[in-house]
């Protein structure tokens, strides 16, 4: 089969390719006298930021739109609590291979161990979970979710509002059902809803386009700004944790399709733009239009996957909260020579399968991690030591996430007898939606 060089796929894949390169190259460069950086590793951070903030500016109008959307096409499913509860098990029993998987590689390999007396780059985390947090933090502060933050520096204080995405996920369900229960008169805002939903995701889609571009300058970024050496430091973590992505990427998924009479091949080939994209952008929620998108084409029923695949780009993180935090806790508890017990251990399952909305589908998994950390009791500032490599890190994490939140809703469909078969055997399309 010829390659096809104007598809987008091989457009991302080249621009992956560029954005190593030019980060080898602004990494050579150095940085300037008082430690600033050259020009070309500022170009690569400059792009990555913008393209990361239009993903940002469309998540909040998106998830609301589509999960009030998505909960009022309920009503057109014959079995829809059936559907619904089947998902969230399905939710709940995927991350619980995923955790148990991360929670094995760790005892194997144990990472983190002899590394206490090493120099390692520390950041300071941008947010903190713990479970009181998370419990107030489902309790909105106002209709829109907002929230400000204010920063004190030498040149003055800078307050900054943004989006609790949590909280936009409570508002948005407690609107959505009260669609259902208002019923027929609900049907005009209804209208206004779906026209929303139809405009952002059309911006979504000139956005995603942009991602090549974006795909290069993040990867550049990162390899400008952590170079080999952070990877080399931390290369043990770095690998458990890609070993653990590609276990249940590649073995569990894979097994799961099976056991449901379901071939692999023809799902990785119809999900592969979902999950490329999930890669480049580490956005679940960004990747959500072509995540539904690649899920109708595999022949998941159109209603059904309006409202799994919204809820799933929100809560299903078998990547950024079961795998990693696993992993973390035990590099963690490594470092600073902190024994775990099996209870230990314990809650490390039940905080990755109940708490895996912490992640609210945004970029990185601080909050999901800092969450289980606080219930070990483990020192917060131990996540600090994982931030230099986190955006390589959070290129798989959201891979899988996005492979496993299409993987549930297909097997999902196909266990209830509403997955068309033939479309799911049909020809992949490699193009983004």
């Amino acid at each position: 089969m010829a390659l096809n060089y104007r598809s987008f796929g091989f457009q991302v894949l080249a621009g992956m390719a560029l954005g190593l390169a030019l980060g080898l190259v602004a990494r050579s460069l150095g940085t300037g006298p008082n430690g600033e950086l050259n020009g070309l590793a500022t170009a690569l951070k400059t792009t990555g930021s913008i393209f990361v903030s239009l993903l940002k500016a469309v998540v909040p109008p998106l998830v609301f739109a589509a999960i009030v959307a998505s909960i009022a096409n309920l009503r057109a499913l014959d079995n829809a609590a059936r559907l619904a509860g089947q998902t969230l098990l399905w939710f709940a029993f995927t991350a619980l291979i995923a955790v148990i998987i991360g929670l094995a590689i760790g005892l194997i390999i144990q990472p983190g161990a002899g590394l206490h007396d090493q120099a390692l780059p520390v950041g300071k985390p941008d947010s903190m979970g713990g479970w009181l947090d998370f419990l107030k933090g489902l309790v909105p502060g106002n209709s829109f979710a907002l929230s400000a933050s204010t920063k004190v520096a030498e040149t003055g204080a800078t307050t900054t509002l943004s989006f609790n995405i949590l909280q936009l996920l409570v508002i948005s369900i407690a609107v959505g059902l009260a669609t259902l229960k208002v019923g027929d008169k609900a049907e005009p805002f209804l209208a206004f809803v779906r026209s929303l939903l139809a405009v952002v995701r059309a911006i979504l889609g000139w956005i995603i386009r942009l991602t090549p571009i974006g795909s290069a300058a993040l990867i550049g970024s990162a390899i400008a700004t952590y170079g080999w050496s952070a990877l080399a430091q931390l290369g043990t973590f770095a690998g458990a944790v890609y070993l653990g992505l590609a276990l249940v990427l590649l073995v569990v998924y894979p097994l799961l399709l099976i056991a449901n009479g379901l071939k692999p091949l023809p799902f990785f080939a119809k999900a592969w733009p979902a999950i490329q994209l999930g890669f480049v952008s580490r956005s679940s929620v960004g990747t959500m239009p072509v995540t539904e998108t690649v899920t109708e084409r595999l022949g998941v029923e159109k209603g059904y996957a309006a409202f799994a695949i919204p809820l799933a780009a929100t809560t299903k993180m078998d990547g950024c909260a079961s795998i990693y935090p696993a992993l973390a806790a035990i590099f963690i508890a490594n470092f600073y020579n902190i024994p775990l017990h099996a209870a230990d251990y314990g809650l490390i399952v039940f905080v990755s399968v109940v708490g895996s909305a912490a992640t609210a589908g945004l970029t990185g998994a601080i909050v999901m991690l800092t969450l289980t950390l606080s219930t070990l009791g483990l020192p917060l500032e131990g996540a600090g030591l994982l931030l230099a490599i986190d955006p390589i890190l959070d290129m798989g994490r959201t891979a899988v996430n996005v492979a496993g939140q299409v993987l549930v809703a297909t097997v999902v469909a196909k266990r209830e007898g509403i997955l068309d078969e033939p479309a799911f055997y049909g020809e992949a399309k490699l193009v983004a939606a």
